[in-house]
């Protein structure tokens, strides 16, 4: 009976001892096994090495079945939340109770969203059929719509307030304005929409006679008039002056300031690229450079015909001749304002701006001794204005005494001018929109 009772303890014991060993296995020696073979899984299926320190993370995706689409579907989520998250923190910047959807119809636009709302455009493909952005100022929400799919008829429209750009420039694009701004009317005729606002990219001689009829001013449904060029109807009450900014047309993009920019010595004096029209004053201005051998310190380059595009290499020129200029000549055209003028803001290249009136119906110095450019004037834009190239030597003279220093704060000034220039413009939309439209909601 001892033995037996004896036999059984050390039996007991021994498995006991069984246990724990096997136990003690397990614990010290069995996650050493399964970590290699994880790994190698891990390989096997095209998960990257690195993902083996995500702590946490890598836990819970090696309980999951493996995705061949992984990666691209996280990148895409990612970029989804990413999105949604810049969306939601401008939407819930202070309170938003105004709603405005801006339609870009006109190339002019870009430079309303991107350079002066300094807003994102989604995608960022420039020949997307259909882009879209959206971007808080005070109380007011944006909407912003672009690209050809953008047509009369074929996108809904969900908002009360509406601001159409056009571009009434030439009569080909003034039938094409008008096509818009009688969907519009239907849509304000069927309370479909309520207050409308237009921004437009006027005739260079000021003669937009065929708007005139769309105005509330004259029976029309247009509440509020943003127009290009020194327009003799603007009275900063329902038709405001707006800048032609700079060629979005031709793809000029917004340019962030950088420590080069500011600080390094320019090689040219300054710089022309453009078209030569015969007996203009843009002949003249050559004629001057040559006669006083300072074409040589200039970065001079031009052409006998206009050319709507542009090509990547004679936008890179173009680009670098502002960027390796102190000053860029702004000769007048068709009308005094021109897309170099700001263009040359944006690389810190002081503009000097030949300010005359053009022909046509613009502006009026017998009236207004601002016209013309009265919205830059208005503005107390730093720029050079002269009356007549014969000054330029003058000026070209003096630049040359200047320091390197003294350039440098000049070109600060100017481009924080520049900024100024483009939030004030921005605020003022927004003011103005806000008490007109709200003001005629409560009326």
């Amino acid at each position: 009976m001892r033995l037996t009772r004896k036999r059984l303890c050390s039996f007991l014991i021994a498995l006991y001892c069984l246990f724990s060993l096997y136990a003690a296995y397990h614990v010290f020696f069995g996650r050493r096994r399964r970590a290699p073979a994880a790994s190698s899984r891990g390989l096997r299926k095209g998960v990257a090495p690195a993902r083996e320190g995500r702590g946490r993370e890598q836990s819970t995706l090696g309980s999951e079945e493996w995705n061949p689409w992984e990666g691209d579907e996280k990148n895409e989520q990612q970029h989804r939340f990413k999105t949604s998250l810049q969306i939601l923190n401008k939407s819930t910047k202070g309170k938003t109770d105004f709603h405005v959807q801006i339609w870009g119809k006109a190339a002019i636009g870009l430079y309303l969203w991107e350079h002066i709302f300094e807003g994102l455009l989604d995608p960022t493909d420039v020949t997307a059929q259909w882009r879209e952005g959206n971007s808080v100022v005070g109380r007011t929400y944006y909407s912003f719509i672009t690209g050809p799919a953008v047509v009369p008829g074929y996108f809904p429209v969900d908002v009360n307030n509406v601001v159409l750009i056009l571009n009434g420039r030439e009569k080909a694009k003034v039938f094409y304005a008008t096509q818009w701004l009688l969907y519009a009317q239907n849509l304000v005729q069927t309370q479909k929409l309520q207050h409308l606002a237009v921004v437009l990219l006027g005739n260079e001689h000021c003669h937009n006679e065929w708007i005139s009829q769309f105005l509330k001013r004259n029976g029309g449904f247009v509440e509020l008039l943003f127009i290009i060029y020194d327009s003799p109807w603007i009275n900063d009450m329902d038709i405001f002056q707006w800048p032609l900014g700079v060629a979005t047309y031709r793809n000029f993009p917004v340019v962030e300031a950088s420590w080069s920019m500011l600080h390094n010595e320019r090689p040219y004096l300054c710089n022309f690229l453009g078209t030569i029209y015969e007996n203009s004053s843009r002949q003249a201005l050559i004629n001057i450079l040559k006669q006083d051998g300072n074409a040589k310190l200039c970065w001079v380059s031009a052409r006998e015909q206009w050319q709507p595009q542009e090509t990547n290499e004679s936008l890179k020129n173009y680009q670098d001749a502002l960027l390796q200029s102190d000053l860029t000549l702004c000769p007048v055209g068709v009308n005094t304002e021109c897309y170099r003028i700001y263009e040359a803001c944006s690389y810190g290249s002081v503009p000097v701006v030949e300010d005359i009136m053009t022909a046509g119906s613009c502006g009026n110095t017998s009236v207004n001794h601002n016209a013309p450019l009265q919205l830059l004037k208005s503005m107390d834009a730093p720029f050079i204005f002269i009356k007549n190239w014969n000054e330029l030597p003058a000026i070209l003279e003096k630049e040359k005494t200047l320091i390197l220093q003294e350039k440098i704060q000049r070109r600060k000034m100017l481009l924080h001018w520049y900024q100024h220039f483009k939030t004030e413009l921005k605020m003022r939309f927004t003011n103005i929109l806000e008490s007109s439209f709200l003001m005629n909601n409560k009326g």
